[in-house]
């Protein structure tokens, strides 16, 4: 009991030292939007001073440095920045291995149904939601958060898996079946892009 309360105590200590920290920073050379994360990030914490041998796993410490809101200014990460970022650390190689150039990509598409993906919440592999217009299974060695700007379409991001995409195929998630059926298979061109 006494444990828990000090991990309360800590908690309530380390988000009040992230606060002051902040508003400390609100001055006319460094101004909130460009010195956010670096106050977010250098954020020390009551456990680190005094080191009152509180076990909070390191998770812990950059889960609440990502998410305390600042200043009245909102969340410092969105949950999908967040989910994004987790992806882009567990799959840091895959990035150095993306092609360069244009490609040509086998595309078909899917829908969010349950007898396509065993269930109809719309949860891709990566862990966000299906969206129209974004959402692309890619091949394993594509890592989630990568963008195709795929000719004729527009720009997809890497957001789920499939068990026949492999090699050069690609399937784009659509709305309805209608849309889907009517897309069919195509061979297209792509292309790896950045922000």
């Amino acid at each position: 009991m006494y444990i828990m309360a000090g991990k309360r105590l800590a908690f309530v200590l380390s988000v009040m030292i992230v606060w002051t920290n902040a508003a400390h920073a609100q001055t006319p050379e460094s101004p909130m939007d460009s010195g956010m994360n670096e106050i977010i990030e250098s954020a020390v914490f009551p456990t680190d001073i005094l080191g009152i041998g509180i076990d909070i796993p390191k998770g812990k410490y950059e889960n609440l440095r990502r998410s305390v809101p600042v200043s009245g200014i909102g969340l410092a990460v969105s949950p999908e920045e967040d989910i994004l970022n987790r992806w882009k650390q567990k799959q840091f190689d895959r990035w150095s291995l993306l092609p360069k150039g244009r490609f040509e990509i086998n595309a078909s598409a899917y829908t969010a149904s349950a007898d396509e993906c065993g269930n109809s919440n719309g949860k891709t592999a990566s862990g966000l939601r299906v969206q129209e217009r974004r959402t692309i299974a890619c091949p394993p060695s594509f890592p989630f958060g990568a963008k195709l700007a795929i000719e004729g379409l527009g720009v997809f991001r890497c957001e789920d898996r499939g068990g026949a995409i492999k090699g050069n195929r690609f399937d784009i998630y659509m709305k309805t079946k209608n849309e889907a059926f009517v897309f069919g298979r195509q061979h297209l061109v792509a292309e790896v892009v950045s922000d």
